[in-house]
């Protein structure tokens, strides 16, 4: 290779050295010198959450409401009208497994059959105890009264033989007696065996009524007209074909009134002392991101929970829609901005102008051809920017990031720069 084609090329890779040190460090320069001012006017904080669509009224379908009764603790859903369908009063709506409550009337049939056949057992018993009773009641009166004849006859006998017709005379007066008071305790007897049969029958035939009626409601039809919207376990998962019903928690399914409709969401920890009853709400659809509905927030729970997939406790909150839409379904995901806080003509700049040194919060600020450290005094924050109370002015300009060397950057704390004029109406609504 000639000596001048080698100098060319050396040449040449210095060239390209030099243009990409130079583009680099022209790019980080304009990165770190990116400027932005202050602005002023409305200041809006919000917290954002997901929710869901419910009726605020609705008319719950539930599972049988005497299962207690029927000593029946867990009831499976084996059939369900597909989720919203709409149905009339009187409608199929669930069917539960019957499996169960079909052994229980069967076995509650046998024995009331068993305890008939006892109470007529009984009674025949008794009809023979009672016959045989009369019968030797009435033996013991014609003994009686032959005893009597002998003793009026003995009046011509002997003193002895007089004496002996009497004994017998006497004695079977008190066979007859003895009898009576015998046939009133046997027929006391039958009356209780009877009783007591009579008692053990009733029952298990009121419990096969309550078996039969509790069997026939495992059929669970429409309480009124509307839409079946599938009920939720504690868990939030929806009841499905195979789902355990409880007398505890009964409901199937629910029939929503869709012209009050709200959303529930749930607020993290962090946020909940923000919310409050009567706060205004902007709620969106995800079905229908265009439609831009108004809420305000009615029930804020003071309880939190740990909702499934969630690492955190949460707090319910429901917001009530103001709009009447025929569209709005329930389980509709929405999007709600509540609004927390709001002042006009306020002073504002992004987070990402804001630093922390310590106990002091600053911002890198212009000044002429130079940067100082600006300390500031921050009011409101949002999730984007933060209120300015004092340290700047409308016409500063502001570094997004780090200049170069900021620990050799000089601090200008609050008494050295006069405040700026508030023309912030502070009109704070919550």
């Amino acid at each position: 290779m000639k000596p001048k084609t080698i100098f060319f090329s050396i040449v040449s890779i210095l060239v390209v050295a030099s243009a990409a040190w130079f583009l680099s460090t022209g790019k980080s320069s304009a990165q770190s010198d990116i400027l932005v001012s202050p602005q002023r006017g409305d200041f809006r904080v919000t917290v954002t959450t997901t929710g869901e669509l419910q009726a605020i009224n609705s008319i719950q379908i539930t599972g049988p409401p005497d299962v207690q009764a029927a000593y029946i603790w867990q009831m499976k859903i084996s059939n369900l009208v597909a989720e919203g369908t709409v149905v009339r009063k009187g409608d199929f709506v669930a069917e539960l497994d019957k499996s169960e409550i079909n052994n229980k009337v069967k076995e509650s049939l046998l024995s009331v059959q068993k305890l008939q056949a006892q109470y007529t057992e009984t009674t025949l018993d008794s009809a023979l105890t009672l016959a045989q009773a009369r019968d030797e009641l009435t033996n013991l009166r014609f003994a009686e009264e032959e005893k009597r004849i002998l003793f009026e006859q003995s009046a011509f006998e002997a003193p002895a033989m007089r004496r002996q017709a009497e004994i017998d005379y006497e004695r079977a007066k008190r066979n007859v007696t003895q009898a009576k008071v015998n046939y009133v305790t046997k027929r006391k007897q039958s009356i209780a065996k009877m009783q007591a049969v009579s008692v053990d029958l009733q029952k298990e035939q009121q419990h096969l009524a309550v078996f039969q009626r509790v069997s026939m409601e495992f059929t669970i039809k429409a309480p009124a007209d509307g839409m079946v919207i599938y009920a939720r376990e504690w868990n939030g998962k929806k009841r499905v074909v195979g789902s355990q019903v409880s007398p505890w928690d009964p409901a199937v399914a629910t029939l929503p009134d869709l012209r009050s409709m709200e959303s529930v969401t749930y607020v993290n920890e962090i946020d909940i002392q923000k919310i409050t009853v009567g706060q205004k709400t902007g709620i969106k659809l995800d079905a229908d991101p265009k439609k831009i509905l108004s809420g305000v927030v009615t029930s804020v729970a003071n309880i939190g929970e740990q909702r499934p997939n969630s690492d955190s406790k949460v707090f319910e909150v429901k917001i009530k829609i103001n709009e009447a839409d025929t569209t709005l379904r329930p389980a509709m995901t929405t999007a709600n901005e509540i609004l927390v806080a709001q002042k006009k003509g306020v002073l504002s700049i992004p987070l990402e102008c804001v630093h922390t040194e310590g106990s002091t919060t600053f911002a890198f600020r212009k000044d002429g051809g130079g940067v100082v450290k600006q300390q500031l005094k921050l009011g409101l924050m949002n999730d984007n920017d933060v209120e300015v109370l004092d340290g700047i002015r409308d016409q500063d300009k502001l570094y997004l990031s780090n200049p170069p060397e900021p620990e050799k950057i000089q601090t200008v704390m609050l008494a050295v720069i006069p405040s700026a004029p508030s023309a912030a109406k502070d009109t704070l609504k919550k």
